[in-house]
C-alpha cells in the first residue's frame, strides 16, 4: 500500500435547508469576501471560481433563507455590485460561531483519531 501524501485533517459544517446547503465553508467564505469587495464577480475573482459559481451559490442562499443574504446595488460612477444584507451579516456571524463551538467541543477527539492516519 502506496502512503499517500501529507494532509491536513480537516472538519467541514454544512447548515442545510431541504435539498440545499443554506451555508458551509465555501459560502460563507463567498459573503465574507463579497461583504468586504462589494462585488460577487469580485469576490468569485478573488475565491478563484467563475462567477456563474458564485452566482449559483449566491442564489442558492438566498433561496434557503426567509429574505436575501445578498442584494444587488445600483450603479453608480463605479457600476452596480452587490451587498450582505443584514441578515446575510449575522448568518456568518453565527456559522463562525458555530464552526468555533464544533471546533472546540470535538478537538480531543479529532487528535486521537488523526494518529491513526497516515503522517
Amino acid at each position: 500500500m502506496t502512503k499517500p501524501t501529507q494532509q491536513a485533517t480537516t472538519i467541514r459544517i454544512r447548515i442545510a435547508y431541504g435539498e440545499n446547503i443554506a451555508i458551509g465553508q465555501g459560502k460563507a467564505d463567498l459573503l465574507e469576501v463579497i461583504g468586504r469587495v462589494g462585488s460577487i464577480s469580485a469576490a468569485a475573482r478573488e475565491l478563484d471560481m467563475s462567477y456563474r459559481k458564485a452566482w449559483m451559490l449566491v442564489d442558492e442562499m438566498n433561496q434557503s433563507f426567509k429574505s436575501p443574504v445578498v442584494v444587488a446595488v445600483k450603479g453608480g460612477p463605479q457600476g452596480g455590485g452587490a451587498q450582505v444584507t443584514p441578515l446575510g451579516q449575522e448568518a456568518l456571524a453565527r456559522f463562525r460561531v458555530i464552526q468555533t463551538k464544533a471546533s472546540e467541543a470535538i478537538a480531543e477527539d479529532v487528535k486521537a483519531f488523526r494518529k491513526r492516519l497516515f503522517s
